[in-house]
């Protein structure tokens, strides 16, 4: 937890296995917080690295969830209480799954359920319960807004692919962009840098635009949720490597498909696998976001078609 730029500050909350990190951007008018993390993040994180900086919660008049999931918008309550009158954002399409809990369980990790047979673990989803407080959006961002902060304007970003509403932040005062997990690597890490389940972005076109979009800003500093800070040339290493991870997967895709049997998600993933990353069998099953946006972008172009066998949803290869 530092000060990274004048009026940046990354705070880091223990998340599991991993991390979250926020973002707190502070100037004369008042402050701007880019997610909340989970629900312990605000009392066990934020909260004393408020008092550590001496900054009152009263001045974060603007808090951002980048997008819909648990992680980041869990402590949204919570800060609701130590801030009452925050002004709480989110991106338009996220909106209803940031303030309802049950339809993000429902729509965001148990979309695969009926159509594939993959869904969270129980535990799994109990622990989302447990550490998601949601409460009711106040204004809905479409991107292209301008936060004013006093010293600074901070611009609001629409950056979709891993989920349709995900917003990202220029503080070009800083040369820092605040993308949250709007780009994802070729893995998800844990705390220690090792490589924990594949990264989970779900519309293959809207991604790769984003990826394109973040790429010309220039920026100098790239902020994320789960990975470290990325500086100078870092930064379009980051992107690229995300972006060649998209075209590794239609590549795998395509050496599986191309003789012609049609296969279940489940069957193309456990074949496909091995060659996308170094995960265990169960997080390896994660890709089944990445790997259907990839394949419905194929669909798309007429290169495979979607079927059903059983009750499942399958594809084969017809280019």
């Amino acid at each position: 937890m530092m000060q990274i730029r004048p009026g940046l500050h990354r705070i880091v909350a223990p998340l599991g296995e991993r991390f979250v990190a926020f973002y707190l951007l502070t100037g004369t008018r008042g402050t701007l917080l880019l997610d909340t993390g989970v629900e312990e993040s605000v009392s066990g994180t934020l909260k004393p690295y408020l008092g550590e900086i001496g900054l009152d919660p009263a001045e974060i008049r603007w808090a951002i969830s980048s997008h819909c999931d648990f992680d980041h918008t869990g402590g949204n309550g919570a800060l609701r209480d130590l801030a009452p009158h925050v002004q709480l954002l989110a991106g338009h399409d996220d909106v209803p799954m940031t303030e309802d809990l049950e339809l993000l369980i429902r729509g965001r990790y148990g979309e695969f359920a009926d159509a594939d047979g993959f869904d969270d673990p129980p535990e799994a989803t109990a622990e989302i319960r447990r550490s998601t407080r949601l409460v009711p959006v106040d204004r809905a961002l479409a991107g292209g807004e301008l936060i004013d902060l006093g010293d600074r304007r901070i611009e609001v970003l629409h950056a979709p692919g891993h989920s349709p509403g995900h917003l990202a932040l220029w503080d070009a005062s800083n040369r820092a962009l605040l993308i949250s997990d709007a780009v994802l690597g070729e893995s998800v890490l844990t705390a220690d840098g090792e490589p924990i389940f594949p990264p989970t972005y779900r519309d293959a076109v809207a991604y790769t635009d984003t990826i394109e979009r973040l790429r010309s800003y220039d920026a100098d500093l790239l902020l994320t949720a789960h990975y470290p800070v990325y500086e100078g040339a870092e930064v379009a290493g980051f992107l690229d490597r995300s972006a060649a991870y998209v075209r590794r997967i239609d590549e795998v895709i395509a050496g599986e498909l191309r003789g012609g049997e049609e296969l279940t998600s489940l069957e193309l993933i456990r074949r496909c696998a091995p060659q996308l990353g170094t995960w265990s069998d169960a997080a390896a099953e994660y890709l089944i976001f990445p790997m259907t946006g990839n394949l419905e972008r194929l669909t798309a172009a007429g290169t495979v078609r979607e079927g059903t066998r059983a009750g499942r949803r399958t594809w084969q290869w017809i280019a």
